[in-house]
Formats: structure tokens, C-alpha cells, sequence
């Protein structure tokens, strides 16, 4: 009996395929439209993670200053020294590897190629903690850091634009401030007190663009080089963050806790004063935004769902018309014997099939514009067949719910009165 009001329900279908479309358009439009906006999300969510993690495992960073980021307030806060570093180091349990960090900008110059480029200075645990991989040549060690020597690990952003094509390691680039004279045919730069000349030993792999800028576009030489060479030290004081990772099932917050108090402590900073440093965590950020990354999606596909109960609406009335125009139909078989429910099971049955071909053309086009709008968004195409199984049972639940009215309408319909319809 069932396959046989399938079999009536897609014959009425071909028979107005116009009017079959357009009633499960709505079906259609509510199925896409779920299963991108929550398949986006999640490439979303999974592309803020990749981002986060691209910063290093498990990282810690110490800045001074009352925020974080191009706004954050740093005018007359003071730097960190190495001291802080080694109290960091001996007194806060959960930490696996720590470093002083100095940066700064400079120019850069090989050849006739100049650019102002980020220079770090910093130890060789650093690498590590910022999950940087070697792409050729070799990471300067704890021998160059004892020696200052003038070595540096370049980024990808720098290496294309200084070198093109041309293999940099083992070249010379000039680092610092540099001063010009010129003569009537030729301009040459001369090194100054606070530029060196620097030789490339390796390269790192390519990261990409996080929140925080082009993380290829840098220059890593060991710290003491950096201080003796290119800023000078100055001060005690001349370590412009702490970067740290924490041990693997760390308590994050009980860390950054533990980090706050004995940095409040070191800087002297009383109950009632504000820290004048800030401590971000990659893990905490990573949660944060991924919670609302996730809750983005829910409202999201939320409302998209909105559409599917439209293109219900939809269903029951083309059902309701289609019930009066075979009226005398539905007589005839009432007449000859068929029963009520068989009536109802039929129309149910169309409705339902109707429902069901929309999910289906739904999950088809949804799955075009995921591929697609993850390329123009660049996300990662996350499928998750659970999302298109609920969508479609949805779709189905919605012909159960607004198919029965007309189906029960038809079921109810007097044979007499069905057999005097015009």
C-alpha cells in the first residue's frame, strides 16, 4: 500500500513539475541554508584553532603594558628583565620552556633590496615554543647565544623579498640603522654603530597570516647579538616579553594565576593598582573564541531553520489546493472501497515524498556552496554527514507535520459530496 501511494504521490509530482518546485523551493532553500551556515561555522572555528596553535604549543606570552594588541597602552610601562625570566623559571611549577624576547624594527638591506623588517632576539627554546620549523639550513644554539654571533633564521616573507629566487643561506645582509653617502655616479650605505652585518643560516617553514600580522616577515637572531649589536643595552631592563610554554595538562588558568602574583610581586604593584603588564594565554584565547565561534553558528543555523518551516508552510498549502483539485478523484475511490486511511496515507505520503526531494536537492546544493565558500572565505571544507542526516530527517519530519491537515481533509471528505464536486 505504501509503495503504491509513492507511486501515485511521483506521478503527480512529473505531472506538475513546475508547481512541485516552487512548493519545495522553500525545503530546499532552509536545507542549504542550515547545512552551509553550520558546516561554515565549524571551518571557522577549526580555522581560528589553526590559527591559535600556529602560535606555538601551549604559549604563554608576557607583555608589558595594559592590553594587548596595536592598542594596547605601553608608554612609560617598564620592560621585563632577565631576572623576572629566571624567577619565572624557578619559582612557577607547569612551565616546560621559557625565553627573554626582544623585538624591534630595522631596516634590512642585501644588495640593492632595503626593506624595514621585524627583528627578534631571543634564545633558541624559542623556536620551539612558537612551533617554528625549519624549512632549510640550521636554528642558531645556545653557543651562538654565549658568543653573540652575528646569525640569523629568516621567515619566508623576508626570504622572497630580499632574495627572489636566490638561495640566502650563507649570505650577508645588513641589519640596523644604516647611514648613505653618495658621489656623482655611485650611492653606497655604510654600516653605523647600531648596524651589523649579519649571515642568513637557515629558514624557517612558512606559517601565514594569524591576528597578529604576517608571522613570515621576520628575522630571529639570537638575543645577545641583538643587545650588542643592532639596540645596545641600555638598561636592565630590556626584554620586551617572556614567551613560555606550558606543560602538557597544565592547569591554564591555575598558570596564568601563578604568573599574575609573582609578576605583581616583582613589579611591585600594591592591592589597589592595576597590572602594568598582561599575560595571554593561546589555550584560553583558543576556548574563548572557539565557544563563540560555535554559538555564532547555533543562531545562525537557527535562523537559516526559520526557512525550512516556510517551506512547510509552503507544502501544506499546494497540498490543500491539490486535495480540492481531486476532489471528485478522492470520491471515486472512497466510493469503489478505498478506505479513510488509505486516502490520508496517500496524500501524507506525497507530502512527505515532496519534503524529501527538496532535502535531498538541498544537501546537493549545500555541499556545492560549502566547497565554494570555503575557498573565497579560505576555511577549511569541514563535511559532517551528521549534520546532513539531521537536515534531511528534518526536511521529512516537516512533510509529516504539514502534510497531515490536508491529508486528514482529504480523508474526511463525504463520497457523495466529493462525486457533486465541480
Amino acid at each position: 500500500m505504501i509503495g503504491n501511494a509513492f507511486h501515485i504521490a511521483l506521478r503527480e509530482i512529473r505531472r506538475n513539475v513546475m508547481r512541485a518546485f516552487l512548493t519545495v523551493l522553500g525545503v530546499i532553500i532552509g536545507v542549504a541554508a542550515v547545512i552551509t551556515m553550520v558546516t561554515l561555522g565549524q571551518g571557522t572555528t577549526q580555522a581560528v584553532k589553526n590559527q591559535i596553535s600556529s602560535l606555538g604549543s601551549n604559549l604563554v606570552m608576557l607583555r608589558p603594558g595594559m592590553g594587548f594588541g596595536p592598542r594596547s597602552s605601553s608608554a612609560g610601562v617598564p620592560n621585563f628583565t632577565v631576572a623576572d625570566v629566571t624567577a619565572l623559571r624557578d619559582q612557577i611549577h607547569g612551565i616546560a620552556a621559557i625565553v627573554p624576547v626582544s623585538s624591534t624594527s630595522l631596516s634590512t638591506i642585501y644588495r640593492q633590496n632595503a626593506r624595514s623588517t621585524s627583528i627578534t632576539g631571543t634564545a633558541p627554546a624559542y623556536f620551539g615554543i612558537n612551533n617554528w620549523k625549519l624549512a632549510r639550513g640550521r636554528l642558531f644554539d645556545e653557543t651562538d647565544l654565549r658568543d653573540g654571533s652575528a646569525v640569523c633564521v629568516i621567515g619566508d616573507t623576508t626570504k622572497t623579498e630580499l632574495f627572489g629566487t636566490e638561495d640566502p643561506l650563507g649570505k650577508l645582509i645588513r641589519i640596523g640603522k644604516t647611514a648613505s653617502s653618495s658621489s656623482s655616479s655611485t650611492t653606497t650605505t655604510k654600516e653605523t654603530p647600531y648596524s651589523s652585518t649579519f649571515q642568513v643560516i637557515g629558514v624557517l617553514a612558512a606559517k601565514g597570516q594569524s591576528g597578529m600580522g604576517n608571522q613570515d616577515d621576520t628575522i630571529i637572531v639570537p638575543l645577545s647579538a641583538l643587545q650588542h649589536r643592532l639596540t645596545g643595552r641600555t638598561s636592565a631592563r630590556n626584554i620586551s616579553q617572556i614567551a613560555l610554554s606550558a606543560e602538557e595538562g597544565a592547569n591554564s588558568e591555575r598558570l596564568v594565576a601563578d604568573i599574575t602574583s609573582l609578576m605583581r610581586s616583582r613589579r611591585n604593584l600594591h592591592a589597589n593598582e592595576d597590572n602594568n603588564f598582561n599575560v595571554f594565554d593561546t589555550r584560553q584565547i583558543a576556548e574563548t573564541l572557539s565557544a563563540s565561534t560555535k554559538m555564532m553558528t547555533t543562531l545562525l543555523a537557527a535562523v537559516a531553520g526559520v526557512s525550512l518551516l516556510v517551506g512547510g508552510i509552503g507544502i501544506m498549502n499546494i497540498m490543500l489546493v491539490s486535495v480540492t483539485e481531486r476532489t471528485r478523484e478522492i470520491g471515486i475511490r472512497l466510493a469503489i472501497g478505498a478506505r479513510a486511511r488509505e486516502v490520508l496515507l496517500q496524500f501524507l505520503v506525497e507530502a512527505i515524498t515532496l519534503s524529501c526531494v527538496g532535502g535531498l536537492v538541498g544537501i546537493l546544493l549545500a555541499f556545492g556552496l560549502c566547497v565554494l565558500l570555503a575557498r573565497l572565505i579560505d576555511v577549511p571544507f569541514l563535511f559532517d554527514p551528521k549534520i546532513n542526516l539531521i537536515a534531511f530527517f528534518f526536511s521529512a519530519a516537516i512533510g509529516v507535520l504539514f502534510g497531515f491537515t490536508p491529508a486528514r481533509r482529504a480523508a474526511r471528505l463525504d463520497p457523495i459530496e466529493a462525486l457533486r464536486h465541480e
